[in-house]
């Protein structure tokens, strides 16, 4: 809890509100490299929206996720 504590106010927020259970070890490290960077807040939030979206459309039964392609059904294979 003392890590998230010491997240910047709108890192904290953004962790506070995303879906994941993202580490806050690992969204300061994403934080530091980019504002490092030279990226503006709203970039770095935008960032990890992104990555946060990507790793939910790997999940299957996330609302996010990529649709796969439907498979023929054996009939339309008969024909």
């Amino acid at each position: 809890m003392r890590a998230y504590d010491a997240l910047p106010g709108p890192l904290r927020a953004w962790v506070a509100q995303a879906a994941l259970p993202w580490s806050p070890a690992s969204c300061l490290r994403i934080w530091l490299k980019a504002r490092a960077e030279g990226a503006t807040v709203d970039t770095i939030l935008a960032r990890l929206d992104r990555a946060e979206r990507l790793s939910l459309s790997r999940d299957r039964l996330s609302p996010f996720a990529t649709p796969v392609p439907a498979t023929p059904d054996f009939q339309d294979q008969m024909t």
